[in-house]
């Protein structure tokens, strides 16, 4: 944890409170240390944007969670909408 927070440029206290939000949910290691992915990093990432601008932390865990799932939505559109491009027309009846 504390190499994330390095990194990040936060504390060990603000990844605990993201925790505590679930905004990210780090794996534990063997001697039970915090474990962050890259992805979790980059939300970790936007929360402290988010929270330098003035946000208070749960809003701008709210708004990363609805950033993600919008991003999530708008990819598996764009998969609908290549798979009905490549489809042959209905025909009229």
């Amino acid at each position: 944890m504390g190499r994330a927070a390095d990194m990040l440029g936060t504390t060990q206290s603000f990844h605990r409170a993201l925790g505590e939000a679930r905004l990210i949910t780090p794996l534990r290691s063997a001697g039970g240390h915090r474990r962050y992915s890259r992805y979790q990093l980059r939300i970790a990432a936007r929360a402290r944007e988010l929270v330098d601008h003035g946000t208070p932390i749960e809003a701008a865990c709210r708004i990363v969670i609805l950033e993600d799932q919008l991003e999530e939505a708008q990819r598996i559109n764009a998969e609908y909408r290549r798979a009905a491009g490549s489809a042959p027309p209905p025909t009229a009846a």
